[in-house]
């Protein structure tokens, strides 16, 4: 279906696909780091970790963002030559740069043990080599089927990748219970992706690979390096830590303080389906020249975001030790401390202004700028305070130049959107989701000390809490309004159809969802 004939999807809705697409996925992939932590031990974990820590570092700052400009020129392009070509130039830069990268570590292997300290992984750079590039080529997949507004089949794609990649991890940690073995495994994942990618685009863009066009790819280049130069500062800050504690400490230190800083999927998850189809929609009202309601889609998906991460955050710092004991068992719960400072990029991840940042094209250099002044001081403060304070210094500076980086960005571009200060009533029911989170955090903090003293065992306690925490959020964010009508009446909806169901069930007979 062309773009000119489809229909558009709400928000609400594509984001919806999305959510549910990811939250499968992560349900299928929670097992992989919970059975690892079981099957492996410490140092073995701390190689695995360390190898697919330069895996994603890769996957995540060698393509620059390219595919991304996907979202900015599909929205604008509606002949099929010129939307083939946008297609060919980010496969070719994928291509160029995961092939540099596997070519580096087939040359030189010693890289990556030295990286480490681990000189025990240099014999697997060769394979790490080749699953980036396969990695890079084929992470365009889930990019292109948004961005050509096919958010269902966005929603496949990611399933059956995770599906796939989640049971070729297990099968190689329980068949062969090796590093190397895992590493087979990613190289076959990326074989089977690429093999999709190639049939998506083939069945979509029809003899994309004959329509390459020199102008289209400096228009591209141009647009996109800006932000993938700022995206790779910004994916550095967030990943040097790992590098600073692994170089610094043992695997096994290194094991636990990943489990420490890992993030939580159901987060990332949410984040990227939200801002996947807040680029388009927002690119859509730039050109339009609606900034004022870019300013209030932004200050929804702010909302929706805040209706989770704020309870989550919440709940964590009540029943985090018992969480990490359950999930990764006892041999992890000194990453306490760690995973405590951790949680605070959770609230400041309702700073959002990335959607923004793609559409305004003359401001693509301002990140860019950001990032790299934060760049130099944030290296300073590593190595000061891994060397003083060791993991929870290291974890507390990402958090420190996080909330720097976000801060400028939210003054910048809330400049460039006109924001008023009148319009900090468009987030009061964040405030009222704040309240109903703390509320619902204080009930679970007296049901847990009360169980704790009574010898109550994790699983339970998690149990218990959990439970309490949700029934007095819900409770406390109906009493604050912060439902709207429409959102009230889908719920009535929702519940009177379970209702229906539940009778059906017991009376034996079919019953209308209408």
């Amino acid at each position: 279906m062309s773009v000119a004939t489809r229909q558009p999807e709400s928000l609400t809705r594509r984001a919806f696909w999305l959510m549910l697409a990811k939250t499968l996925a992560f349900a299928l992939a929670f097992a992989l780091p919970v059975l690892l932590t079981r099957t492996l031990d410490q140092s073995e974990y701390g190689l695995f970790k360390q190898v697919f820590l330069v895996v994603s570092t890769a996957t995540a700052i060698l393509p620059l963002g390219y595919g991304m400009s996907a979202y900015y020129f599909l929205a604008r392009e509606h002949e099929a030559r010129r939307r083939g070509q946008v297609v060919l130039n980010i496969l070719l830069f994928g291509a160029l740069v995961g092939g540099a990268a596997c070519l580096a570590l087939v040359l030189r292997p010693a890289l990556l043990g030295s990286l480490f300290g681990e000189q025990a992984l240099a014999s697997l750079a060769p394979l790490v080599g080749v699953v980036i590039l396969l990695w890079i080529f084929s992470a365009f997949i889930e990019t292109i089927a948004v961005a050509n507004q096919e958010t269902r089949a966005a929603t496949v794609f990611i399933v059956a990748a995770q599906l796939s990649k989640t049971a070729l991890m297990l099968g190689a940690a329980l068949a062969f219970d090796t590093v190397e073995a895992l590493v087979y495994a990613g190289l076959l994942q990326g074989t089977l992706q690429t093999a999709l990618l190639l049939w998506y685009l083939g069945s979509r863009f029809p003899g994309y690979w004959r329509s390459f066009d020199w102008g289209m790819m400096r228009r591209q280049t141009a647009y996109a390096l800006p932000f993938g130069l700022a995206g790779l500062l910004y994916t550095l800050q967030m990943d040097l830590h790992n590098y600073f504690v692994s170089h610094r400490f043992s695997a096994a230190a290194f094991a636990v303080y990943s489990v420490g800083v890992a993030q939580l999927p159901f987060v990332g998850i949410l984040r990227e389906s939200v801002i996947s189809v807040l680029i388009p929609r927002v690119s859509q009202l730039q050109k339009a020249g609606e900034t004022r309601e870019i300013v209030e889609l932004l200050a929804r998906s702010i909302r929706k975001l805040a209706a989770v991460f704020l309870p989550l955050y919440a709940l964590l710092l009540v029943v985090g030790r018992e969480f990490l004991t359950v999930m990764f068992t006892s041999a992890y719960a000194d990453a306490w401390p760690v995973f405590v400072v951790n949680l605070t990029l959770l609230p400041l991840a309702l700073i959002e202004f990335d959607a923004v940042v793609r559409s305004y094209e003359e401001h693509r250099y301002f990140l860019l700028k950001l990032w790299a002044a934060l760049f130099a001081p944030m290296l300073v403060a590593l190595w000061f305070g891994v060397k003083h304070f060791g993991p929870v210094g290291a974890i507390g500076v990402v958090v420190l130049f996080n909330l720097l980086g976000r801060l400028g960005g939210a003054i910048k571009f809330g400049r460039v959107l006109g924001v008023r200060a009148s319009d900090v009533l468009l987030l009061r029911d964040v405030g009222k989701l704040a309240i109903a989170a703390s509320s619902a955090g204080l009930a679970a903090f007296a049901v847990r000390s009360l169980m704790l003293s009574g010898g109550a065992a994790p699983l339970l306690v998690l149990a218990a809490c959990g439970a309490i925490f949700s029934l007095v959020y819900v409770a406390s964010a109906l009493l604050l309004g912060v439902l709207t009508g429409e959102e009230r009446e889908a719920l009535r909806r929702r519940a009177g159809l379970f209702q229906r169901r539940m009778l059906w069930r017991d009376a034996g007979g079919p019953v209308s969802s209408g």
